[in-house]
């Protein structure tokens, strides 16, 4: 079965992102908040709002935190009108980069991306200009040390793939699968470290010098930097050698 290494690449300085968890927890919250505008407040009975929560469990958000942001999407507590929004181009090294976010202000939103595009050496184009680079899939993530037979149990729950390094499981599932393993892995090996719907690369771009992939990951920690962006994904293939001599 083939693998996704590249969340690893999308993640190479997470190390340094931990630092920041006031921004990533605001941004979980505000994941939650609309998803729970989506359908019912109740993770139950909302589906998109359940995989929400367990993406804020598993970066340790408190649970009074988790409380705050389902009781702000009620109007009459003041929810913010938050849309989801995505974005396109390319980025140094004519990588494909999808931007995922979420905002209360698109012009705003668009403005701040298309500036790093332009001052970064990207270039933003139309919806669907690289999409066709990528396939939607579900995915979760949990430690190396959650279990021997993760392979075995993901499979029999309904996963399409399983990829095991030294660190971490990978299951790859179909969109509409994604909250169903979830649950079921869940319910044997505890909540995962990820689980949410990805973007992933069918055609790789690779990066071959250390200068290209620096301004390729300065690039994209520009736009992560920005509050109302949620995700970025690419198709940059890059080699160990660099990435050792980046870190």
């Amino acid at each position: 079965m083939s693998g996704h290494s590249q969340f690893k690449n999308i993640m190479y300085r997470k190390g340094a992102q931990d630092a920041k968890k006031a921004k990533i927890f605001a941004k979980l919250a505000r994941d939650i908040t609309i998803a729970a505008k989506s359908g019912l407040p109740e993770p139950d009975k909302n589906p998109r709002l359940r995989l929400a929560i367990q993406a804020a469990r598993a970066e340790s958000m408190p649970k009074d935190n988790i409380e705050r942001a389902i009781a702000k999407a009620s109007t009459d507590k003041g929810g913010d009108d938050f849309v989801s929004a995505r974005y396109e181009g390319f980025g140094p090294g004519k990588v494909a980069i999808i931007v995922e976010a979420l905002t209360d202000n698109k012009n705003r939103t668009a403005g701040n991306v298309r500036t790093v595009f332009g001052k970064r050496g990207g270039v933003m184009g139309e919806s669907g200009s690289v999409a066709f680079n990528f396939e939607r899939i579900g995915f979760i993530q949990y430690p190396l040390a959650a279990a021997d037979k993760m392979f075995e149990a993901a499979l029999e729950a309904g996963a399409n793939d399983v990829v095991s390094d030294e660190e971490n499981h990978e299951i790859e599932t179909v969109p509409d699968d994604l909250s169903t393993v979830t649950e079921a892995l869940e319910k044997q090996f505890g909540t995962p470290s990820a689980s949410r719907l990805d973007w992933k690369a069918m055609v790789k771009t690779p990066i071959n010098d250390l200068e290209t992939a620096q301004k390729f990951f300065d690039f994209v920690d520009a736009l992560e930097d920005d509050d109302d962006v949620q995700r970025v994904y690419h198709n940059a293939e890059i080699s160990d050698e660099i990435m050792q001599q980046l870190n």
